[in-house]
Protein backbone atom coordinates (compact mmCIF):
# COMPACT_ATOMS: atom_id res chain seq x y z
CA UNK A 1 0.00 0.00 0.00
CA UNK A 2 1.44 3.44 -0.83
CA UNK A 3 0.81 5.95 1.09
CA UNK A 4 0.99 9.69 -0.13
CA UNK A 5 1.46 13.15 1.77
CA UNK A 6 -1.44 15.63 2.07
CA UNK A 7 -0.01 19.19 1.28
CA UNK A 8 -1.97 19.46 4.54
CA UNK A 9 0.46 16.54 6.27
CA UNK A 10 3.75 18.65 5.39
CA UNK A 11 5.34 20.14 8.69
CA UNK A 12 7.49 23.18 8.77
CA UNK A 13 11.26 22.78 7.80
CA UNK A 14 14.30 25.02 9.13
CA UNK A 15 17.88 24.86 9.26
CA UNK A 16 19.53 24.25 12.18
CA UNK A 17 23.33 25.02 11.58
CA UNK A 18 25.45 23.23 14.17
CA UNK A 19 28.84 25.85 14.19
CA UNK A 20 31.87 24.62 16.14
CA UNK A 21 36.03 23.72 16.66
CA UNK A 22 36.57 20.09 14.99
CA UNK A 23 35.95 17.64 17.61
CA UNK A 24 33.30 19.87 19.45
CA UNK A 25 30.53 17.67 19.26
CA UNK A 26 28.51 18.79 16.45
CA UNK A 27 27.83 16.06 14.59
CA UNK A 28 27.20 13.68 17.92
CA UNK A 29 24.67 16.13 18.87
CA UNK A 30 22.76 16.55 15.71
CA UNK A 31 22.45 12.63 15.39
CA UNK A 32 21.32 12.50 18.86
CA UNK A 33 19.26 15.25 18.11
CA UNK A 34 18.39 13.46 14.84
CA UNK A 35 16.99 10.47 16.47
CA UNK A 36 14.55 12.15 19.04
CA UNK A 37 12.78 13.95 16.20
CA UNK A 38 12.41 10.64 14.30
CA UNK A 39 11.60 9.04 16.58
CA UNK A 40 8.41 12.00 16.52
CA UNK A 41 7.84 11.22 12.86
CA UNK A 42 9.53 14.84 11.99
CA UNK A 43 11.32 13.99 8.30
CA UNK A 44 14.87 15.37 10.00
CA UNK A 45 17.97 15.34 7.47
CA UNK A 46 21.54 15.18 8.99
CA UNK A 47 24.31 17.35 6.39
CA UNK A 48 27.71 16.20 7.95
CA UNK A 49 30.23 18.12 6.73
CA UNK A 50 32.59 14.83 6.36
CA UNK A 51 29.92 13.31 3.83
CA UNK A 52 29.60 16.71 1.72
CA UNK A 53 33.12 17.26 1.68
CA UNK A 54 33.47 13.43 0.28
CA UNK A 55 30.00 13.24 -2.21
CA UNK A 56 28.99 17.30 -3.12
CA UNK A 57 32.53 19.17 -2.32
CA UNK A 58 35.05 17.17 -3.26
CA UNK A 59 38.28 18.51 -4.56
CA UNK A 60 37.98 21.95 -2.83
CA UNK A 61 40.53 22.89 -0.39
CA UNK A 62 41.10 23.86 2.71
CA UNK A 63 42.10 27.55 1.94
CA UNK A 64 39.42 30.44 2.90
CA UNK A 65 37.77 30.94 -0.70
CA UNK A 66 37.37 26.82 -0.87
CA UNK A 67 35.88 27.20 2.35
CA UNK A 68 33.13 29.56 1.89
CA UNK A 69 32.38 28.04 -1.19
CA UNK A 70 31.81 24.11 0.81
CA UNK A 71 29.82 26.41 3.55
CA UNK A 72 27.44 27.72 0.41
CA UNK A 73 26.84 24.52 -0.47
CA UNK A 74 26.18 23.11 2.17
CA UNK A 75 23.71 26.20 2.74
CA UNK A 76 22.09 26.18 -0.41
CA UNK A 77 21.64 22.19 -0.19
CA UNK A 78 19.93 23.03 3.35
CA UNK A 79 17.60 25.62 2.88
CA UNK A 80 16.65 23.87 -0.23
CA UNK A 81 15.67 20.67 2.14
CA UNK A 82 14.11 22.97 4.97
CA UNK A 83 11.61 25.32 2.41
CA UNK A 84 10.26 21.64 1.46
CA UNK A 85 9.44 20.55 4.91
CA UNK A 86 12.59 18.67 5.89
CA UNK A 87 14.51 19.63 9.96
CA UNK A 88 18.03 19.90 8.39
CA UNK A 89 20.89 19.52 10.87
CA UNK A 90 24.23 20.48 9.36
CA UNK A 91 27.18 20.11 11.75
CA UNK A 92 29.88 22.02 10.22
CA UNK A 93 32.64 24.05 11.09
CA UNK A 94 31.98 27.19 9.18
CA UNK A 95 34.82 28.97 10.14
CA UNK A 96 33.96 32.37 8.90
CA UNK A 97 31.45 35.10 9.99
CA UNK A 98 30.72 36.18 6.52
CA UNK A 99 29.94 32.38 5.10
CA UNK A 100 27.46 31.95 7.89
CA UNK A 101 25.87 35.16 7.37
CA UNK A 102 25.66 34.36 3.66
CA UNK A 103 23.48 31.06 4.11
CA UNK A 104 21.49 33.03 7.14
CA UNK A 105 20.62 35.63 4.53
CA UNK A 106 19.67 32.95 1.23
CA UNK A 107 17.21 31.08 3.94
CA UNK A 108 15.29 34.71 5.34
CA UNK A 109 15.28 35.83 1.48
CA UNK A 110 13.23 32.50 0.80
CA UNK A 111 11.56 32.87 4.54
CA UNK A 112 12.89 29.58 5.54
CA UNK A 113 13.79 29.16 9.17
CA UNK A 114 17.35 29.25 10.09
CA UNK A 115 19.05 28.44 13.84
CA UNK A 116 22.69 28.89 14.77
CA UNK A 117 23.68 26.51 17.12
CA UNK A 118 27.53 27.45 18.47
CA UNK A 119 29.02 24.56 20.19
CA UNK A 120 31.48 26.24 22.10
CA UNK A 121 33.56 23.74 22.93
CA UNK A 122 37.22 25.25 24.13
CA UNK A 123 40.17 24.20 21.60
CA UNK A 124 41.77 22.61 24.84
CA UNK A 125 39.03 20.20 25.20
CA UNK A 126 38.42 19.43 21.64
CA UNK A 127 42.09 18.65 21.15
CA UNK A 128 42.02 15.98 23.92
CA UNK A 129 39.05 14.63 22.69
CA UNK A 130 40.38 14.46 18.72
CA UNK A 131 38.15 12.51 17.42
CA UNK A 132 39.59 12.60 13.84
CA UNK A 133 42.92 13.06 15.05
CA UNK A 134 43.72 16.22 13.89
CA UNK A 135 44.76 17.84 16.79
CA UNK A 136 47.72 15.17 17.11
CA UNK A 137 48.57 15.34 13.29
CA UNK A 138 48.64 19.09 13.87
CA UNK A 139 51.21 19.06 16.78
CA UNK A 140 53.29 16.52 15.10
CA UNK A 141 53.55 18.78 12.22
CA UNK A 142 52.20 16.65 9.82
CA UNK A 143 48.68 19.25 9.42
CA UNK A 144 48.44 23.07 8.81
CA UNK A 145 45.32 25.01 8.50
CA UNK A 146 43.37 23.61 11.34
CA UNK A 147 40.75 25.50 12.47
CA UNK A 148 40.75 27.13 16.04
CA UNK A 149 44.71 26.34 15.84
CA UNK A 150 46.57 27.53 13.11
CA UNK A 151 43.50 28.82 11.74
CA UNK A 152 41.04 31.32 12.18
CA UNK A 153 37.83 30.23 13.66
CA UNK A 154 35.59 33.41 14.07
CA UNK A 155 33.10 32.45 16.90
CA UNK A 156 29.71 33.46 16.70
CA UNK A 157 28.85 36.84 18.17
CA UNK A 158 25.61 36.06 18.57
CA UNK A 159 24.17 32.47 18.14
CA UNK A 160 20.26 31.69 18.69
CA UNK A 161 21.69 29.44 21.05
CA UNK A 162 25.07 28.48 22.70
CA UNK A 163 25.99 25.19 23.93
CA UNK A 164 29.39 24.56 25.96
CA UNK A 165 29.30 20.70 25.73
CA UNK A 166 32.10 19.86 27.88
CA UNK A 167 29.78 20.85 30.73
CA UNK A 168 26.93 18.30 30.06
CA UNK A 169 25.91 15.23 28.06
CA UNK A 170 24.98 14.64 24.46
CA UNK A 171 21.36 14.07 25.52
CA UNK A 172 21.88 17.42 27.65
CA UNK A 173 23.10 19.64 24.54
CA UNK A 174 20.88 18.01 22.41
CA UNK A 175 17.83 18.44 24.79
CA UNK A 176 18.71 22.17 24.82
CA UNK A 177 18.26 22.61 21.00
CA UNK A 178 15.46 20.78 20.78
CA UNK A 179 13.79 23.55 23.25
CA UNK A 180 15.08 26.18 21.44
CA UNK A 181 13.06 24.26 18.13
CA UNK A 182 9.71 23.84 20.33
CA UNK A 183 10.00 27.50 21.49
CA UNK A 184 9.87 28.63 18.28
CA UNK A 185 7.21 25.97 16.66
CA UNK A 186 9.97 23.89 14.59
CA UNK A 187 10.33 20.79 16.60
Amino acid sequence: MTTTIQETDVTTGATVWLTGLPSAGKTTIAYELAGRLREEGRRVEVLDGDEIREFISAGLGFGREDRHTNVQRIGFVAELLARNGVLVLVPVIAPYADSRDAVRKRHQANATPYVEVHVATPVEVCSVRDVKGLYAKQAAGELTGLTGVDDPYEEPESPDLRIESQNQTVQESAASVYALLTERGLA
